[in-house]
């Protein structure tokens, strides 16, 4: 953890994701009133960024058409996009992780159907597949978690299996085998600990890959649906407003792009420090 802290990449992505994921769990704390409040619409809509409006109540990033607080609204739909990507992404990983492991360590007609079934799902464009999902059943957050988790397993599964294929042929898990410990034992205790180096690497990154993805569903009206705020349907909503007030849009736009640079570097840093290869040559 301190050789991550360190490089400034990591230190970067784990300061900001720290930021957000801090006011999100203290959303109350650090807000006032609820995230869909709406007051005198007529005296309090559109007010300019750190200006109060006609009662009084100071707004540090404006409202928008309806006299809604866009910080108040920021900081709760950091709790919605952030919680589907961490649970989209943890999804990912345990369907990634047992198709992955099984196919690399059971050989045979398992594991030929386990990778037809992920070069299947691979060979599908993800986009178009989460359109389409999305649309055949009514918009929710449950449905956005589990859409980005079924479609998000694939690479995580390829990566578990060539590092399972390659952990198998090394002595000390042949010395396991040879006293006597189970396949599905020695798999869980001497194979899979040491296969999820590049497993945390592509979590790190896929995070940011599955909040973009959300935020695209809810922009398109296909994910999280209002009023419930998430920065997708946030940027949705300020589209119309770009002119004259901007701030509604951009406001979930760069908390969303800092939130996804974050964890593309953070996953770099990761990627350096656990790896061996990697650090070797650096130092």
């Amino acid at each position: 953890m301190t050789r991550l802290l360190r490089d400034r990449r990591g230190a970067f992505g784990a300061i900001v994701l720290l930021s957000v994921v801090l006011c999100a769990a203290a959303a109350p704390l650090v807000t006032s009133g609820a995230p869909a409040a709406q007051r005198d619409i007529v005296a309090t809509r559109f007010v300019a960024p750190l200006s109060s409006d006609a009662h009084g109540v100071f707004h540090p990033i404006g409202t928008d058409r309806f006299g809604r607080d866009v910080w108040t609204r920021l900081v709760y739909g950091a709790r919605i996009s952030m919680g589907v990507g961490v649970l989209s992404v943890l999804v990912s990983l345990l369907l990634g992780i047992a198709i992955g492991a099984v196919a690399g360590y059971w050989q045979g007609p398992i594991s030929l159907t386990l990778l037809g079934l992920t070069d299947f799902a691979l060979s599908l464009p993800r986009v178009v597949l989460l359109l389409l999902l999305a649309a055949l059943w009514q918009p929710s957050t449950a449905l956005v978690v589990s859409v980005l988790g079924l479609t998000g397993w694939m690479g995580i599964a390829r990566l578990v299996h060539g590092e399972v294929r390659t952990l198998a042929a090394r002595p000390f898990v042949e010395g396991a085998v040879a006293v006597g410990g189970r396949r599905l034992r020695v798999l869980a205790r001497h194979i899979l600990p040491n296969a999820l180096t590049p497993v945390i690497v592509a979590a790190a990154l896929g995070l940011g890959n599955a909040i973009t993805l959300e935020a695209g569903l809810s922009y398109l009206g296909l994910g999280v649906q209002p009023p419930t705020p998430s920065w997708g349907n946030m940027m949705a909503s300020g589209r119309d407003t770009l002119v004259n007030a901007p701030w509604v849009a951009i406001a979930p736009g760069v908390a969303l792009v800092l939130v996804v640079i974050a964890c593309a570097l953070l996953g770099d840093a990761l990627r350096d420090q656990l790896d061996p290869s990697v650090r070797s040559v650096a130092s």
